[in-house]
């Protein structure tokens, strides 16, 4: 289900224009580290006597980063050479897969003694092993990957395969840090793909599953950082309005359903990747493009990080993932996964080249227009993602009739013949939609008093508001245990804000407006929002 794009490149002899630098920038960029790598592959930021190099014999225990550096280098690399192939960009890559195979695999030192929590800043080196394979055949990078496993599954604080397919919550794995180990997860599916045990296929299925029950808030973003530490994974029955989302965990769970649902073309994946692009990812970005949050919380201040956080850079190849997302092939067909305005051209065995573009204010608004362009008539399906939400969704084709069945949370099938200029109309209802929660402190004599609280969504949105009254973080309101929604109506959004927006008025108090959580506080230092409020039920 992956989208195949040509890239552009500057023409000879003319001044690129502002759109046509890009690609000169980026092999600028790849060229500066190609050029000071060391003869034996090394490409890190410690220097030659430091214990802190992962080639160093006196690595183990100190709190290094070096293989994660690599990893980055290694993805960056094989990227740089998919677009832009140059022999130079792939060689610096396999240098540095090399330099680790010899450490790790013919020299046997332990890869989990190499880096920060447990060792899981250096098993993210599973994705890139494996990308090095599939990007040349040499199998050992394959090796390499497994000896990795093979090193964290003898660690009694990590043993991820083994414990996850026990149905163990990723929490308990290492100090449960959320980025790395949804990125190792991420690294295991892939090495299933490339013929490795299926158990790793399923270690990654469990984990996902964990994450969705325990660990994602209503913005879907992989939280922890409420019980004792601001990047890890909190204990399952665990809950806080101010649990914090690293930006870096935002990706790396991006990433992990993104290779999901290329393996499966299961919409549970694409809606996944939809709640948390729409709300957490663009929640963590600053309006000027630039400035990303380190931290986003569903009740919080927005606060920009240091210039030269990892979560910067983690949100840029957040959003830069999605476009490819939103089209794919499947089936001889094409899939519409992620729903924005946007257009591609796809190659389909029936009809050639299909040109397909999508027309839509989603997700502000629930109606969606898809327009087909095939270079000839042809017959071939047209699989398109009904949202779990959607009750009710319609899907009309050309003509007026309707066609499919949209059962939500699946992939609507549309077999036909489609000729040029075809369009399919799809409609979600967008319904306000009330969730609750509840904050409980477990004992032996049964649960101690806890807050119930409410977050209001609509469609892939979840709401917040600001300072409550102009001054309030906090607020208890009173609602009815069934029909809260109808609390809530249209209203303008307010300065600032693109909405929709909803006013909640209440007797004896001032209304509460509600904007999506990406818009909340406007996303300025300092500038507070709350997802969450306190309810008395009625």
């Amino acid at each position: 289900m992956a989208l195949h794009c040509r890239p552009s490149r500057p023409p000879h002899r003319r001044r690129p224009t502002r759109s046509q630098r890009p690609p000169a920038n980026v092999r600028r960029v790849a060229d500066f580290p190609v050029a000071r790598q060391e003869a034996d592959g090394y490409l890190g930021t410690y220097s030659s006597k430091a214990p802190s190099r992962f080639t160093s014999p006196d690595v183990a225990g100190k709190r290094t980063w070096d293989i994660w550096v690599h990893s980055y280098i290694v993805l960056g690399l094989l990227e740089v050479h998919r677009y832009f192939p140059d022999a130079r960009y792939l060689a610096a890559a396999r240098k540095i897969g090399d330099l680790c195979w010899r450490t790790i695999v013919r020299d046997n030192r332990d890869i989990t003694t190499m880096g920060s929590h447990f060792g899981l800043s250096s098993t993210i080196l599973l994705e890139p092993a494996v990308d090095l394979y599939r990007a040349t055949g040499d199998r050992r990078y394959l090796e390499l990957a497994e000896k990795v496993v093979a090193q964290f599954e003898t660690h009694p604080e990590l043993r991820l395969v083994s414990r996850s397919l026990k149905g163990e919550d990723p929490q308990a794995m290492g100090d449960g840090k959320v980025y790395q180990l949804l990125w190792t997860f991420d690294g295991l599916l892939k090495l299933a793909e490339a013929g490795a045990s299926a158990d790793y296929r399923r270690t990654a299925d469990n984990a996902w599953s964990s994450v969705v029950r325990n660990h994602l808030n209503p913005a879907g973003g992989p939280w922890g950082g409420a019980g004792w530490s601001y990047e890890l994974f909190n204990p399952k029955e665990y809950f806080s309005p101010y649990g914090m989302v690293e930006t870096c965990s935002i990706m790396s769970w991006i990433h992990l359903n993104r290779d999901l649902l290329r393996l499966t073309g299961d919409a549970r994946y694409a809606e996944e990747i939809e709640k948390t692009a729409y709300n957490s990812l663009l929640a963590a970005q600053h309006p000027n493009g630039d400035d990303w949050a380190y931290f986003t919380f569903p009740n919080g201040s927005w606060t920009a990080t240091y210039y030269w956080a990892c979560c910067k850079s983690s949100g840029a190849v957040s959003l830069e993932e999605l476009p490819p997302l939103i089209f794919g092939r499947r089936d001889d067909g094409i899939s519409v996964n992620l729903y924005t305005t946007a257009e591609a051209t796809l190659d389909t065995p029936a009809a050639g080249p299909v040109r397909v573009q999508l027309e839509t204010k989603y997700p502000h608004d629930g109606v969606v227009t898809l327009k087909l362009q095939p270079a000839k008539a042809a017959a071939f399906p047209v699989y398109v993602r009904i949202p779990s939400w959607a009750q009710g969704a319609t899907i009309t084709a050309p003509g007026g009739q309707s066609i499919g069945e949209a059962t939500p949370g699946t992939y609507a099938k549309l077999q036909r013949t489609w000729r040029p200029g075809d369009r399919i109309e799809l409609k979600f209802p967008m319904n306000l939609r009330v969730e609750s929660k509840s904050t409980t402190t477990p004992h032996e004599e049964g649960d101690l008093a806890g807050v119930d609280y409410v977050a209001l969504l609509r469609g892939p949105l979840v709401y917040a508001t600001g300072l409550i009254d102009g001054y309030k973080k906090q607020e208890t309101i009173r609602l009815p245990k069934s029909g809260a929604e109808k609390l809530f109506v249209s209203c303008p959004p307010p300065d600032g804000a693109k909405g929709p927006a909803f006013r909640l008025r209440l007797p004896q108090r001032q209304p509460i407006t509600f904007v999506p959580f990406y818009e909340a506080g406007g996303r300025a230092s300092g500038n507070w929002h709350s997802t969450w409020l306190s309810v008395a039920w009625d």
